[in-house]
């Protein structure tokens, strides 16, 4: 936070907060809460070969899980959302934290694949210099790894299972049993690879997540009078991606400089303009959420102690239940 304040005239980014237009603010919040919406939506699909959810089920898992990740440091939100739904639901926790991994590589596709079209399409091609053009080729190159990796883990869990075994070989046995069966478990929770009929709406769904999450970027960033074509939203928000993989609560401080960052780089937006604006970006796309999984934790006789008990318990349940 220090390195984002570092220019920063506050009292000329409180001005440019108070001056944001409302209604566009107002629209990036309906566009933040059909984004959780969709992406529950999109972990059904995932979990669909490893058994029936509800959904009512998965959307408030999914809220909980995404206030957590605001909330508790290391990323431990992904790993309580996998516990809470594979509990509530009497499904294998590997194979849930499975779908999470899935999850990732499909948001990484979505990333990459919206920002390859900023540049490819958005952008003017024929001014695009040979650089450029590699860095295209590279995000869609990028893209299709990750798809290929998806469907070779997936495809053979026998396979991986018997590998893990080799593997955990100088384990004792007991542990490296537990090791085994807990990948070949992992495995089958990637099924959905193997299942065109649920893969392809979770890539559909996964575009839509990002498109949503570009749109309420664009929002808040013309409530703030900055120009940025909508298509820019995907390059603003690759950064956005890459800033809150910091390991902070919430990407706090990454999140922000990311953002200022790009804005006055690549949009020439003004520094203090895009500090007030990343400001509001950030609330609104972790605020809401969090006062929401609050809300359900209260109605579930959740607090954030048991929170973080949780998360630590997960990965000994995931061993436990595998055996």
């Amino acid at each position: 936070m220090v390195w984002f304040l570092r220019h920063a005239n506050l009292a000329d980014v409180w001005r440019q907060v108070r001056q944001a237009r409302v209604h566009l603010l107002l629209v990036a919040f309906v566009i933040v809460v059909t984004t959780y919406w969709a992406r529950a939506v999109r972990w059904r699909y995932l979990l669909a070969p490893i058994g029936p959810t509800r959904f009512r089920s998965v959307f408030r898992c999914t809220v909980v899980g995404f206030a957590a990740l605001g909330l508790l440091p290391l990323r431990a939100g992904d790993a309580l959302r996998a516990y809470l739904v594979a509990r509530r639901e009497g499904l294998s926790l590997s194979a849930v934290f499975a779908t999470i991994v899935a999850e990732r590589v499909l948001d990484l596709i979505a990333v990459l694949g919206l920002l390859a079209a900023y540049l490819s399409v958005a952008a003017d091609v024929s001014g695009l210099s040979p650089a450029q053009v590699r860095l295209v080729e590279l995000f869609g190159v990028a893209a299709l790894a990750l798809a290929i990796l998806l469907w070779v883990l997936a495809s053979h869990p026998d396979r991986l299972h018997a590998l893990a075994l080799s593997v955990t070989r100088f384990l004792p046995p007991k542990v490296g049993h537990r090791v085994a069966v807990m990948a070949q478990a992992f495995s089958l929770g990637l099924a959905v690879a193997r299942r065109p009929r649920q893969l392809v709406p979770a890539v559909m769904w996964s575009f839509v997540v990002w498109i949503l999450g570009a749109a309420e970027v664009w929002a808040v960033t013309v409530a703030f009078g900055m120009a940025l074509p909508f298509a820019g939203s995907f390059l603003v928000q690759a950064l956005l991606v890459v800033g809150v993989a910091v390991p902070t609560p919430g990407g706090v401080g990454s999140y922000h400089e990311a953002y200022r960052f790009a804005m006055t780089t690549f949009f020439e937006a003004p520094n203090d303009r895009a500090i007030a604006a990343a400001i509001v970006v950030h609330a609104m796309s972790f605020l809401p959420v969090i006062v929401a999984g609050l809300i359900i934790m209260a109605q579930d006789g959740l607090s954030l102690g048991r929170l973080k008990e949780l998360a630590r318990e997960a990965p000994q349940e995931g061993v436990g239940a595998n055996q």
